[in-house]
């Protein structure tokens, strides 16, 4: 058997040979990938706080600065509104000393509990008109009745007390507890709206203290006014009866009539008037 014999090859064209043993060349990796790397995290998290601080702080500068040329004094006011009652001259004068102040330093909650202490204000609204302007706008009190002897009722069942009384004694008069106000306007509606086919209108509704109601009718094209007395509860159920029977058999007798008491439970009673005794005329006197 012959030896076996090793043959040194040449490298294939276009390769470079391999270094043998331990005498091999590393890459050396670059200095900036072997240093640390800075942590700019903190600073990242400190930037936007004094950036809004900045801010903040030149806002408030700028505004110091130019609210002196911005802030003008209040040199007009519109009031409007459908007004009736009050004049556009009562509402200046009412408000006149929160005029004098500035644009912003107004007192804009102030002039509307102000004016909605007026007692025909029913609601006031106020804002500000860039840039010296106040705009208010009123809605006044919608008389419905009258409470008492002293004020008027409201459409929302609310007292207030105007200074003349004298222009609306035409309207109906409510009476009532203090407490019962929006009660006593919501029957009067109800019993209202009830009686108006008949030709009835209500002149006067009272509730006592103890819960019974009386009503008062208007004298009308149905005749004089009469008296009905409810009682305590079930008013419209005792309206109906009223209304059936009075169809039926008082229709034709009611200027005779001068109260009616419903406060029976099936029925009721009639009060007549008290016949009026005929004049006698007295003979005519000649004279020489």
């Amino acid at each position: 058997m012959q030896g076996a014999q090793l043959r040194h090859q040449p490298p294939a064209p276009g390769r470079k040979p391999v270094p043998r043993g331990a005498s091999r060349m590393v890459a050396k990796e670059p200095m900036s990938a072997r240093l640390p790397k800075a942590n700019f995290g903190f600073l990242k998290s400190l930037f936007w706080p004094v950036l809004l601080v900045v801010l903040g702080f030149g806002t408030y500068e700028g505004a110091t600065r130019l609210l002196p040329y911005a802030d003008r004094p209040i040199t007009k006011i519109a009031v409007q509104g459908d007004l009736s009652y009050i004049s556009q001259q009562a509402v200046q004068q009412r408000i006149a000393p929160y005029v004098a102040s500035s644009f912003f330093t107004i007192d804009l909650a102030g002039m509307r509990t102000e004016l909605e202490q007026m007692p025909w204000i029913a609601h006031a609204e106020v804002r500000r008109v860039w840039p010296d302007q106040v705009v208010i706008r009123l809605e006044e009190q919608l008389p419905v009745a009258r409470w008492g002897d002293e004020s008027l009722l409201n459409n929302q069942g609310q007292a207030f007390t105007p200074k003349e009384l004298a222009n609306y004694e035409h309207l109906p008069q409510l009476f009532g507890p203090q407490r019962a106000q929006q009660q006593v306007m919501q029957q009067y509606q109800v019993l209202s709206q009830m009686l108006r086919p008949l030709g009835f209108s209500i002149a006067r509704l009272e509730l006592r203290e103890r819960g019974s109601w009386f009503l008062t009718t208007g004298a009308g094209s149905s005749g004089p006014g009469i008296e009905l007395l409810l009682g305590r509860g079930n008013l419209v159920e005792k309206m109906r009866r009223f209304i059936a029977i009075y169809d039926k058999t008082l229709k034709d007798q009611i200027t005779n009539i001068a109260r009616i008491d419903l406060r029976y439970a099936n029925g009721l009673a009639v009060g007549w008037r008290e016949p009026v005794a005929p004049t006698t005329a007295q003979p005519a006197v000649a004279k020489n």
